[in-house]
């Protein structure tokens, strides 16, 4: 089995088993607490029926703000890159004095 672990994380009250690294265990535990957490939440504040529809809530929820941060992080990125041109043409200059 090559050092995996077998475990059964619970999400919206079924059960999945798992195959995973040991090192993936507490992401996934914890992610699959936090995917409790909101379908309760939208179960709660919204008239919601079916349990595919918080679930497909939940999804979008997540895919969002994983969609905002790779936003985020390249405009980031590019603020990061500007300033290093700045400091290189001051160097240069610098230098050439």
């Amino acid at each position: 089995m090559d050092g995996k672990l077998k475990i059964k994380i619970s999400i919206a009250d079924r059960v999945y088993p798992l195959t995973v690294e040991p090192s993936q265990e507490e992401g996934l535990r914890s992610a699959s607490k936090k995917i409790d957490a909101m379908i309760k939440q939208f179960e709660e504040s919204y008239a919601v029926r079916d349990k595919q529809d918080v679930l497909a809530m939940c999804a979008l929820q997540f895919a969002s703000q994983v969609e905002q941060k790779q936003i985020d992080n390249a405009i980031d990125g590019n603020k990061t890159i500007e300033r290093i041109k700045n400091l290189n043409l001051l160097l240069d200059q610098y230098l050439e004095n």
